[in-house]
């Protein structure tokens, strides 16, 4: 039989193409990066052909060495699911899952669900990955997690995405400022003032314009912030207004603070969602985190 490459020295091979760095591609692998550049040079020993070209600083892969990168990322996966095909028979929701989270999600939504989800499954283990949704969906496809937590919509395609519950969205002012006594904020309103909002990349700034019926108008951001907590302290002192996804509210993100939030006149909210890879074997448990996530969340918003 003729030899074949391990599943080893292809991990490593991903790694590298990803990185196009040795030391950061053994990082990933949890490996040294003297193991790493001897399985590359076994692989290309086994393989007969070059796969990068090495100078002292970079790594540059050759044309066909990244097309068998893309070719070993898929029989990783194809190996990931096998496994996760012979787990799904046995008790559900036991064993790893590597679960992603927007950080506009992760940090007001898992520290009261993640409890109640130990509790519920004691032998499953969650290992949690904070990155945009692009990143996240990147890596979903690559298989490198399991699941991710996003806010929808989002461009999903080739992917399972189950919607779990509604967001809404505040306006959050500082006590002083000319809206701060009304009772409700429209469309109109909002249109009349610059926001402060996070920066390009993150879906939240997107998701509250569209929300509000503002998308398309770069004249009304007045500031860009890497996280909704910098929005809070930019807000708190008085530099402008921002829209607050009611999650992170309801986690008492502007606790010590004296920003006024105000209701919106007409319903803006983001969708949260859970996806997962089409063909993962594990569909039936990421059903179940749905149903968990979401009837979690409503039993949340009636106490």
């Amino acid at each position: 039989m003729r030899l074949l490459p391990s599943l080893k020295q292809l991990e490593y091979l991903t790694a590298l193409a990803e990185t196009e760095h040795f030391g950061k591609a053994a990082e990933l692998c949890n490996v040294t990066p003297s193991t790493l550049s001897a399985g590359i040079r076994e692989l290309e020993d086994l393989l007969g052909v070059p796969i990068a070209e090495r100078t002292k600083r970079v790594v540059l892969m050759t044309d066909l060495g990244r097309e068998i990168a893309t070719r070993a990322g898929a029989l990783i996966r194809d190996a990931e699911d096998l496994m996760g095909l012979a787990s799904a028979h046995h008790e559900p929701m036991t064993g790893d899952m590597v679960l992603g989270v927007i950080p506009t999600i992760g940090p007001f939504l898992l520290p009261r669900v993640l409890p109640q989800l130990s509790a519920a499954y004691p032998d499953l283990r969650i290992f949690l990955r904070e990155e945009r949704t692009a990143d996240l969906l990147s890596r979903l496809r690559a298989g490198s997690i399991d699941a991710a937590l996003i806010a929808l919509p989002y461009e999903t395609e080739g992917l399972v995405a189950r919607p779990l519950f509604d967001d809404g969205f505040l306006f959050a002012c500082p006590p002083d400022h000319p809206q701060a006594a009304r009772r409700r904020i429209t469309d109109a309103d909002l249109a009349a003032q610059p926001l402060l909002l996070l920066e390009e990349g993150h879906c939240l700034r997107g998701h509250a314009l569209d929300a509000c019926r503002l998308a398309g108008s770069a004249a009304r951001v007045q500031f860009e912030a890497t996280s909704i907590h910098t929005l809070v302290q930019m807000v708190a002192a008085g530099i402008g207004v921002t829209l607050l996804p009611e999650m992170a509210v309801a986690a008492n993100i502007t606790a010590g603070t004296d920003i006024r939030l105000l209701p919106l006149a007409e319903a803006a909210v983001r969708h949260v969602g859970l996806v997962w890879r089409r063909a993962s074997p594990r569909a039936r448990e990421f059903e179940l985190l749905a149903r968990m996530i979401a009837g979690h969340h409503a039993g949340g918003n009636e106490s």
